[in-house]
């Protein structure tokens, strides 16, 4: 990848693209192609015609797409798989189209199947049923992965998928009912702490496993990837490593500095499982994760901290 060319990240003030944008300019990038959804509406075919026709980026990160939690894909089902396919089918389509010579589409590790053997290897995609809360999410993240398949077979187009496992860091969502987990505990235990709450109770039976990888680890190895890969295999992307929601819920609160109970509540849906990525491939490619945990949730919550206004309305 030529960092001196035109690079187009799409989704750029998101978790995912603002981190990518982050690092490319600390690699050296110089010729940022940048649109916000006012500017850019990535659903409309004729607007991101429009947009490739002009601007002509040589390089596309595919960051952009309706994301949430748990309750918010059992609320918007018909959004979830509506904006996300037409996000992903233009953006895909435009950039074969108008000449980008490399693509990236970044998935995500909801499209394994709910009970697929752990960890998660790129080779279990389609081999069984997926999670229910978030299929329609899912099902568009896996016909984006086809999508970069099909052009790359029919067409030549260098267009390569990777799979995150949950992401957390700056520019998160920490809306209280449409974000992930791990936003979702920092936002409720800081706010428990501030007012004084006995406890907090947090979703399902706390006993889930699940991984978490910060932002500017996914952009690290992302960038990394789009520099160095180019296959028709998608690659995991994420540190190998899970721990219990309930085990979650402990280090955010003592993070954040709360010291009430933590609850639990069973009535409420508890999700895949199990989610650990296998990650020996992209170990293989040349890259390991580096941000710990623990050292990821502290300057999350400095962030959240200091930008508390603003992220929590989101």
């Amino acid at each position: 990848m030529d960092l001196a060319q035109p690079i187009y990240v799409a989704g750029h003030r998101g978790l995912v693209g603002s981190a990518l944008v982050r690092r490319l300019e600390a690699l050296g990038a110089t010729r940022l192609i940048l649109r916000r959804r006012a500017d850019l509406d990535l659903t409309d075919q004729a607007a991101v015609e429009a947009f490739f026709a002009a601007e002509r980026p040589a390089y596309v990160f595919l960051a952009a797409a309706k994301v949430g939690g748990i309750k918010a894909n059992e609320s918007y089902p018909a959004e979830f798989i509506f904006d996300n396919l037409a996000v992903q089918v233009n953006v895909i389509h435009a950039a074969w189209k108008y000449g980008a010579r490399k693509l990236c589409f970044l998935g995500s590790s909801c499209v394994y199947p709910k009970l697929a053997p752990q960890p998660l290897k790129e080779d279990y995609l389609l081999t069984g049923p997926l999670e229910p809360t978030n299929e329609w999410y899912a099902v568009a993240k896996i016909a984006g992965i086809k999508m970069c398949q099909a052009y790359r077979r029919q067409y030549g187009f260098d267009a390569i998928s990777v799979m995150p496992t949950n992401l957390y860091g700056p520019n998160d969502n920490f809306h209280p009912e449409h974000s992930h987990v791990l936003p979702a505990m920092i936002r409720r235990f800081e706010e428990a702490r501030l007012s004084g709450a006995p406890s907090v109770t947090i979703w399902g039976t706390g006993t889930p496993r699940r991984e978490f990888l910060h932002v500017d680890d996914m952009a690290d190895a992302t960038i990394h990837l789009m520099r160095t890969y180019s296959g028709e295999a998608f690659v995991n992307i994420g540190v190998g490593e899970d721990v219990t929601i309930l085990e979650l819920a402990r280090l955010v609160a003592r993070v954040v500095g709360y010291t009430g109970e933590i609850l639990t509540d069973p009535s409420k849906p508890d999700g895949t499982p199990r989610k650990l990525m296998d990650v020996s491939r992209l170990t293989a490619l040349g890259w390991r994760a580096r941000i710990g945990l623990e050292e990821g949730i502290r300057s999350t919550v400095a962030w959240y901290r200091q930008h508390a206004a603003s992220a929590a309305s989101r």
